[in-house]
């Protein structure tokens, strides 16, 4: 029994051994760091800032204009996701070059354009080393921090209270400390060379912005209305006045419209005076006069129980350069002048841009075509793809009616084609018999095309000349009879448009352009003798918009009773 006691004591103590020379490998821990070691361990590895991906600076990668995840960017011709179905749907490239940073002395480059003379269009991709031509570049980018964003902070117990006074009020900002400079000690130079003006921003002046008065809610005229960059703008309104105080009102004043410098730019403090360009006079039955002297400001003033010089219409007109400043501001009048019985007056104001060094072409549309304004056209140069302006106004022109409806003396007259109406126009040519067949028909060619018949039609009223595939090539159809001598006696165009867009609010579009030359056989008169054939132009609009589907029903019906009780406790 004592032999037995004596063996369990034993084994006992083997299967202690193990567990006790284990316990001083965790003791010296606990009492060098404390209890708290532990929990420690797991902040600081929370803690520990965790690599973020690779940034991408290959620029065949880069595209900043792909928004849309997973979707083809309408003319975003960098985006992965579009297709070759897609590229061939693109009017232009809205990204046309892809570079890293622009200070670099030489970088890689990523080129796309669209070579819409392929069928169908497709996308081009290019790849070039870019070379900066500037002194000032930097030869390496060594500092790889840069190019990708800060690992967060992350939030323990100890920076928690640091972290909530940073960014627990309503606002804050997320640059350094370091970043932090004094805007209103940088040079004036530096600041032009960061800021400019862009679509839709509005003009900004010394003391606020350039106010364009426009009515908000009712017809009242609202003086909180700022003028937008390159955004025209044309507004009507009504505005209380009395002949007594008209003195006293700001806003019939010339001084409330021109007192206020432009900024070239944004933030910066070059400014652009507004000067007069014209002042016209308005009586009080209508009549307008344009006056000599618009360098005097003119100012209202009561004049026998009248109150004069008051503000009835005003247009700015701002011209501006390619990177986006303001290099001029003019403002036209239209002063008038109330009776003590006149309670409000209407004014009306507008606003222009011309970029500096080109010449204004006007819309006919925006975007649809409007009825009465004429179709633009132009023709496309040889490996060109912009289409250019074939006369002033960039218009397709007909034939022109004289009086005499001689042809020879009507010839280099033309009127414009105007949308949706249909014209026909013409003259008497007489034929001798000293005239050649040959001449006589580029003559009459001339009269009924003119000197550039233009090879392209704007299918909008605002297409941009810069995209070709927003223009409708012109179909040229020629008929003619079996004769050695064959001259062209009419020229038929058939413009075909139809309604595109909401159906609430149609755009007409111009979707195809049909000019068909009729020759008729010309036979050698008699010496002596004379003939007199009429030649005639015309043009024709025709809607092909798709018609209704059969059974079609403008307002939908409900073939359904409703409950007696509907529209209780309402009769």
């Amino acid at each position: 029994m004592a032999a037995a006691l004596r063996l369990g004591t034993l084994l006992l103590l083997i299967l202690l051994l193990p567990l006790r020379a284990a316990e001083p490998s965790v003791e010296p821990a606990v009492s060098e760091a404390g209890p708290a070691a532990l929990p420690e361990t797991r902040a600081a590895a929370r803690a520990r800032p965790r690599s973020g991906p690779a940034p991408v600076t290959d620029v065949a990668k880069l595209c900043v204009c792909d928004l849309l995840v997973a979707q083809c960017d309408v003319n975003c011709c960098c985006d992965p996701d579009c297709s070759a179905a897609d590229f061939s749907l693109f009017t232009t490239c809205s990204v046309p070059i892809v570079i890293g940073d622009s200070r670099l002395c030489s970088q890689k480059a990523a080129i796309y354009s669209l070579d819409v003379g392929a069928n169908p269009p497709e996308r081009i991709f290019k790849l070039i080393d870019q070379v900066n031509p500037s002194v000032f570049c930097i030869h390496t980018a060594n500092y790889k921090q840069a190019l990708s964003f800060s690992s967060p902070e992350i939030p323990t117990s100890e920076n928690f209270d640091q972290l909530l006074q940073q960014f627990g009020s309503t606002s804050f900002s997320a640059e350094p400390d370091s970043w932090n400079m004094n805007t209103d000690a940088q040079n004036p130079s530096d600041v032009n060379e960061t800021y400019r003006y862009k679509y839709g921003v509005p003009i900004q002046t010394v003391d606020t912005f350039l106010r364009l008065p426009s009515p908000v809610v009712t017809s009242w005229c609202s003086d909180a209305n700022p003028a937008a960059f390159l955004v025209n703008q044309a507004t009507k309104c009504t505005r209380s006045v009395s002949a007594e105080n008209c003195g006293n009102i700001q806003a019939v004043s010339m001084l409330f419209y021109i007192n206020s410098s432009i900024l070239a730019v944004p933030k910066s403090s070059q400014m652009v005076n507004i000067t007069v360009r014209s002042i016209v006079a308005q009586s009080l039955n209508g009549t307008r006069t344009l006056l000599n002297s618009s360098d005097v400001l003119r100012l209202p003033t009561i004049l026998d129980e009248l109150c004069i010089n008051i503000v009835l219409g005003m247009s700015y007109h701002i011209t501006y350069t390619d990177t986006g400043e303001i290099i001029e501001a003019a403002a036209s009048f239209v002063l008038g002048a109330i009776n003590k019985e006149a309670l409000s007056i209407q004014q009306s104001f507008e606003i222009s841009f011309t970029q500096v060094n080109t010449k204004p072409v006007p819309l006919s549309g925006n975007p649809g075509y409007v009825v009465g304004l004429p179709v633009r056209a132009g023709f496309r140069p040889q490996g060109s793809g912009i289409i250019q302006n074939t006369n002033k106004y960039s218009q397709l022109t007909i034939l022109q009616s004289t009086s005499n409806q001689d042809c020879l003396a009507a010839q280099g007259a033309r009127t414009p084609v105007l949308f949706g109406y249909n014209v026909i126009s013409g003259c008497k040519l007489r034929i001798t018999a000293a005239m050649k067949c040959q001449p006589l028909t580029q003559t009459i060619l001339d009269l009924l095309k003119g000197q550039s018949f233009p090879e392209y039609v704007a299918s909008f009223g605002n297409s941009q000349a810069q995209d070709v595939l927003d223009w409708v090539p012109i179909t040229h159809l020629h008929t003619s009879e079996q004769s050695s001598c064959q001259i062209p006696v009419s020229l038929e165009i058939e413009v075909e448009w139809t309604k595109y867009g909401s159906l609430v609010n149609p755009q007409a579009r111009i979707v195809n352009v049909t000019a068909m030359i009729t020759t008729t056989a010309l036979k050698q008169l008699p010496s002596g003798r004379e003939r007199t054939i009429p030649i005639t132009s015309s043009v024709v609009f025709t809607d092909i918009s798709s018609p209704a589907e059969p059974g079609y029903k403008a307002w939908p019906t409900i073939n359904a009773k409703l409950p007696f009780d509907f529209f209780f406790p309402f009769v």
